[in-house]
């Protein structure tokens, strides 16, 4: 599995959903090895489709010639009422979608769990700092 760690740091996280993601074969053999990632990528919704950008799948060491672009637009499978919803929300509030994790379902089919954020502020950022150090401070604590 492989999750955007950044997100939760930058972002607040309002509504989480999971969707397919089309891929190509060597991409989904590059996400079975781990070589992902999603620091930089986020999502559009274009007419009636949805997708996202700046995601980088590493190229496959053991494909052929014919081998994928490691940073192109991949489509997202929603259905046409997540897609408005998404889109409306992302339209009147100022939120983005982003990508928070990425993983292979025990059926082998790739799945991506997008979620509609809103931007932190920088003293945002810095209480869940704050936040964060005392949550391991306590566990030392309890450990000794």
């Amino acid at each position: 599995m492989i999750r955007n760690k950044k997100a939760s740091f930058n972002y607040v996280l309002i509504e989480k959903l999971e969707v397919g993601i089309e891929l190509k074969g060597s991409e989904i053999k590059s996400i079975r090895e781990g070589l992902v990632s999603l620091q930089e990528a986020h999502c559009v919704v274009l007419g009636r489709e949805t997708f996202v950008r700046s995601m980088n799948i590493a190229i496959y060491k053991e494909s052929s010639i014919y081998n994928h672009d490691p940073i192109r637009e991949r489509k997202l499978l929603l259905k046409k009422k997540e897609i408005k919803r998404f889109r409306s929300k992302s339209e009147e509030k100022g939120l983005t979608i982003i990508p928070t994790k990425l993983y292979i379902t025990k059926r082998g089919i790739a799945k991506m769990e997008i979620a509609l954020a809103k931007g932190k502020k920088l003293h945002d950022k810095r209480e869940s700092m704050k936040k964060k150090d005392h949550d391991r401070e306590l566990k030392l604590i309890k450990i000794i």
